[in-house]
């Protein structure tokens, strides 16, 4: 098993690490959107929380040696989904043509007042 950590994404806010290698799987911890500089949620809205979870899973990925292409599926947690079709709209364009199975699921709360995060297991 390897653990996977860069500063290109969030440090870890509790007990875990932002990925592991199992085999040939890659598991990410879930993503909120912080800025790895500041270590705060970003301003704005749904798209961009959504746009800075994708960069912080970006940076994961590439410390894996991983891409999108490779991901196999992801779960998307939101607090609002009225909100989905604006999120939807942000992962496909960054996506492009990936297309990991999901699931979408509705939770009352997430760390730091997040609107969103995203955990993905991917091929490395």
């Amino acid at each position: 098993m390897k653990t996977i950590q860069t500063s290109a994404a969030p440090a870890a806010i509790g007990p875990y690490s932002q990925a592991k290698v199992v085999g040939n799987i890659l598991f990410t911890a879930g993503q909120i959107p912080l800025d790895p500089q500041t270590m705060d949620i970003v301003k704005g809205g749904i798209e961009e929380q959504t746009r800075q979870v994708l960069k912080n899973l970006d940076a994961v990925l590439a410390e894996a040696g991983a891409s999108w292409n490779s991901v196999i599926k992801t779960t998307v947690f939101m607090t609002n989904l009225s909100d989905f079709s604006a999120f939807n709209s942000v992962y496909e364009q960054h996506l492009r043509d990936a297309k990991p199975a999901r699931s979408t699921v509705q939770v009352a709360a997430l760390p730091r007042g997040a609107m969103i995060e995203i955990e993905l297991m991917a091929e490395v």
